[in-house]
């Protein structure tokens, strides 16, 4: 399976929707498309990855990279990693919790929680 990003704006912030697989060949694809929406001026910037089905370790580390850099300008990265359930919820949501790096991110359930659309829902919990 291959990997699609695709970028959009709502309001102050840049979304990319990730779908497909992170893994060594795809991953850094996701992180080129960081790289330039920094480099554009853009510094708060979501992570919709909800649509992807497997996420590796260099997957994992395209994140935490991404993280690094948002932090590094002063921005902020948030993850979309919606929780359906303990058997069928995010995988990358499963993996980062069995690395123990969950808690490095700042997860939303859905694009309007992350956005800051949404009155009632915040952020996830680790």
């Amino acid at each position: 399976m291959s990997l699609k990003v695709w970028e959009e704006v709502r309001g102050e912030w840049t979304v990319l929707r990730v779908s497909g697989e992170m893994d060594l060949v795809t991953s850094p694809a996701v992180r080129q498309r960081v790289h330039d929406a920094v480099a554009e001026g853009r510094r708060s910037l979501v992570l919709d990855l909800s649509e992807v089905l497997f996420c590796d370790s260099s997957g994992v580390g395209v994140l935490i990279a991404s993280r690094r850099l948002m932090r590094s300008c002063a921005g902020q990265l948030r993850l979309i990693l919606p929780a359906r359930g303990a058997e069928d919820g995010s995988h990358v949501n499963r993996v980062l919790a069995a690395l123990g790096v969950r808690r490095l991110f700042d997860c939303y359930p859905d694009l309007p929680a992350a956005t800051g659309q949404s009155a009632t829902t915040g952020p996830l919990t680790a």
